[in-house]
């Protein structure tokens, strides 16, 4: 008998901007969605709890920020590009763990028991970063870490830019020693990943498509999807209009069936094996 085949569709960026949480809690509610994960750090934080609150089903995780927005410790801006953040490390002027752990106590200390841990840009692919969110996951009792390598997906034309494909398969080389930190703290990674090289750049097709390419067992699909309006149009960032395409496909009726048609089976962190 094949494996079951069990998908956590995780929204990041909750508490990014107002309209981007309305967005989250709209596909959750209306949609497909059933977890994301919370920047301590966004403009939008303590609206993202109180949306969180108004929506229980819906399994809340960390997003971990060190790249862009404020600095939890200090209040100063934090790097504003991965380059930026690799350069500070590089010359020891970022506190890694004592910036993550400051972010994790924020989101907890505000009533939410969080259930998983990503980061914002994919930092914790950095061996030091990793290293961190590996141990603040064992302190804090969090099981589950994201594991960013997508899975094999051959993409419609033009839906995953070549140097997208190719950055995707370099990450793979990293899975190793990625696997192997998480495994000494005791943490659990989706046996896959899907959505990094289509971020931005997905519709209802695209999504019906990877749902038909979907292997047994558990899946992470990320996403961004959210309103698209003043407070969205004013922060920076590069997904804005393309967040309103996810939200449409994440409640779209063709999702729907590709899920029923592909035996697909809905669940959050909570409910994984």
């Amino acid at each position: 008998m094949s494996a079951r085949k069990l998908l956590v569709v995780n929204a990041d960026d909750f508490g990014f901007t107002p309209d981007v949480n309305q967005g989250i809690v709209e596909a959750h509610r209306g949609g497909i969605l059933t977890a994301t994960t919370l920047m301590a750090n966004g403009a939008a934080f303590d609206d993202a709890v109180r949306r969180g609150r108004e929506a229980p089903a819906l399994d809340i995780g960390c997003h971990l920020v060190l790249v862009g927005g404020p600095s939890l410790l200090t209040g100063k801006p934090l790097p504003a590009t991965v380059p930026q953040l690799l350069r500070a490390m590089a010359r020891r002027q970022i506190r890694i763990y004592d910036e993550l752990a400051a972010q994790v106590r924020r989101i907890v200390q505000a009533g939410i028991r969080p259930t998983h841990l990503d980061t914002h840009k994919h930092t914790h692919l950095a061996p030091p970063v990793l290293d961190a969110v590996a141990r603040l996951a064992a302190e804090f009792g969090i099981r589950w870490v994201r594991r960013p390598f997508d899975f094999p997906l051959s993409a419609p034309p033009g839906a995953a830019p070549r140097m997208k494909r190719l950055a995707s398969g370099a990450l793979g080389l990293l899975r190793k020693r990625f696997q192997g930190t998480l495994a000494r703290r005791g943490c659990r990674t989706t046996d896959h990943f899907a959505g990094f090289q289509i971020t931005g750049r997905w519709r209802t097709a695209e999504l019906v498509t990877l749902l038909g390419a979907l292997p047994g067992g558990s899946t992470e699909l990320m996403c961004h999807p959210g309103r698209c309006s003043e407070p969205l149009r004013h922060a920076r960032t590069r997904l804005k209009e393309s967040r309103e395409h996810e939200l449409e496909a994440l409640m779209a009726r063709e999702t729907r069936e590709a899920l029923e048609r592909n035996q697909i089976e809905l669940v959050n962190y909570r409910g994984l094996p």
